[in-house]
This record gives structure tokens, sequence and C-alpha cells, in this order.
């Protein structure tokens, strides 16, 4: 199972909407065949691991890293391919909780006299498919808050200048993070102050599937010239709005290439919930939240954040309250403080980098 969950992890970024799964068949404790689900539409990882094994999966064992569809996507159902291939017994961590799936493949397996179980390293599998289970169970997208800041916490120097607090590894990995999402997100205040193109730029990388860019927008302050809504860097650009809005801006934006959404509002702000809502009704499963202070602010004050990654550069520069990450939200008390579960630490150099879950 833990060679099934490392194969699968090959595609991170490549397989959406469809979870990443790797599967192994072992026959008399001997590895015949291995595979894993390289993107959608390509064969899944217990097809290719059993074409692999060939006669040698009749009464093997099947470690696959989600539990087998059952139903006919854009590909056969792996239940059937399974049942052909005379397997024994099929081992999953976790049940697939999609709709069309969940609990189907297995009850199909068990129905045509092969033992299921069901369980084994749950916890690693979830880790793996965090923001495809998240979606399908919570109904709405896996929120990851990164973000960048000085030794002394602050995440700009008092001119607002932000380029470069943390070094170049530091930086590549975070594009490798951009890469495994479905889309970026920030406010229109660091996209007046920065002028991201929140696109994955990876040297040498021959295939990335660009995430769509997410702008907070609740007036529509946007430039029409801003990088992130140049259509050659990156895919779509959702501009999220309010009515507070004016109908030109809007259609001056709709004009520049982006899509705006039109959301209710709270306290003067996009409603995040409802952003959340939104985001989820069109299939975005993840979202990498980038900036600024507001918009993190009020995805933690909602209870949204399921994942933060921070990065802090050796730096020193000073500050005012204003230029502090979370000044619009915080807790009275240290007991009542986010504990990050299931934490890595990394370094890039003298960079340091701290990630980990908000919630189990």
């Amino acid at each position: 199972m833990h060679l099934a969950i490392r194969l699968a992890a090959k595609a991170a970024g490549q397989t959406r909407p469809n979870p990443m799964v790797g599967a192994v068949v072992v026959k008399k404790d001997v590895l015949v065949g291995q595979g894993y689900h390289k993107a959608a539409g390509q064969p899944h990882a217990e097809v290719i691991a059993l074409d692999q094994a060939g006669q040698a999966a009749r009464g093997a064992t099947l470690y696959v890293a989600l539990e087998p569809c059952a139903h006919q996507g854009r590909t056969p159902p792996c239940a059937e391919a399974i049942i052909r291939a005379g397997v024994k017994r099929v081992v999953v961590p976790v049940r697939d909780p999609n709709p069309l799936v969940s609990g189907k493949g297995i009850k199909r397996l068990r129905s045509a006299g092969i033992t299921v179980d069901v369980g084994l390293m749950a916890y690693e599998a979830s880790h793996l498919n965090d923001a495809f289970l998240t979606f399908h169970l919570l109904h709405r997208p896996f929120f990851v808050a990164k973000w960048a800041l000085t030794l002394d916490g602050w995440f700009c120097s008092l001119t607002g200048d932000s380029r470069w607090i943390t070094n170049e590894l530091s930086r590549r990995y975070a594009h490798q993070l951009r890469a495994r999402y479905d889309a970026v997100m920030v406010g229109v205040g660091t996209v007046l102050a920065d002028d991201p193109r929140l696109n994955v730029r990876l040297a040498g990388r021959r295939k990335v599937i660009q995430p769509i860019r997410v702008i907070v927008d609740s007036t529509l302050r946007t430039p029409p010239t801003s990088c992130c809504l140049d259509p050659t860097d990156a895919g779509t650009t959702i501009l999220a709005t309010t009515s507070a809005a004016p109908n030109d801006r809007a259609e001056l934006l709709r004009k520049a290439g982006a899509t705006v959404v039109v959301l209710p509002s709270e306290k003067g702000m996009v409603d995040i919930k409802a952003l959340a809502g939104q985001l989820y009704e069109m299939g975005i499963q993840s979202v990498m939240v980038e900036g600024g202070s507001r918009l993190l602010s009020s995805l933690f004050a909602t209870d949204l954040v399921d994942r933060v990654v921070a990065f802090f550069g050796p730096k020193i520069v000073g500050g005012a309250p204003e230029r502090h990450l979370l000044s619009n939200w915080g807790v009275r008390l240290m007991k009542q403080a986010i504990r990050l579960e299931h934490v890595k630490i990394r370094r890039f150099r003298a960079d340091v980098c701290v990630e980990g879950y908000v919630r189990e």
C-alpha cells in the first residue's frame, strides 16, 4: 500500500478532476504488476497494474490507493476489470466519496466473491487525496493558505516592497505547490500592489496544467491590463465581486477575458462562504490562497482554511500594524490558537517552510 500511494503521488497536479491513484498487484509475496493514473481520460491505475501482471493477477492481491470505480466514465469501470482478471483479494485504504462511486465499487467486488479489506494506511491515503476528499465530503474546495514572511513577521517593508522575502529555491517550491492545485486566489490589494501573474513557472518542466486564477475584488478595481488577466500566461481568470461593482467595469473586464461572478457581500466584502459555494459549483476542488491579509483573515474567520504553507526568510524589516498578515482576525487566548497537525518543516538554504493541516 505504501508503494501504491507513492506511485499515485507521481501524478500530483495532473489528474484533476480525478483523484491520484496507484495500484500494486502481489502474488505469493512477489510484485507482479504496478501502475498509476496519469491524467483524466487515461487508463486507471488498476487497469495498468493488472495489464502488467497478466495471468499472474489470477488469485493475486490488489492494493489500490482508493476504492475502485464501478461506473462507466471516460474509461470503463475498474471493478469489472478486477473481476475479469481473477483477483482474489483487494485492499483499499479509504472509500471514494464521489457519489458515482461511494461504496459501489466495494459492493460490486464483494458480490463477485472477492475479499475486500478497507482501512490499511487510511491516514496516508487521505492526505494524498485531501482536496478530492474535501470537495466531495464537504461540498467546497480544499483551501491552502500560503504566505511568506520576514523573520520578524512582516509581508513587506514600510514602502510596501515584498520582492523578495524568500530565496529562489523557496519560490520554486511555491510554484511546484501551485501546480498541484486547481486555482490560485488573491485579493485585489495584492493585484494592485504586485501585479502578479499567478501562473506556474517551472523551468525544465514539460507539462504543467496552469491553475485557474481567482481575484476577490468587491468593487472591481482590477485594472484590465493586469498580468493576471493575460490569457497567454495561464488559464481562466475569475473575478469574484459584489453588486457594488459598476456594470461598466464588469463589462470592461469581461472584454479583457475575465469571468465576472457577482456574489453576496459581507461587510462590504465578497462573502467568502458564498464564494466557496460558487467555486464548488464550478468544479474547482482546491485553491491556494496567496494573499492579501484581509482575504486570509476572512478565510480563517470563517473556518475555511484546511492547510497552511508558511515560508520564513531570515530578514528583519520592522513594520506597522496594518502590514501584519492576519491583522483582521485573531483569538483572545493562546489556548484558542490553531495548532497545525501533521507538520512538515523544509529548509531551502537559509529559508524555512512550515506546512501543516488546520484540522485532522
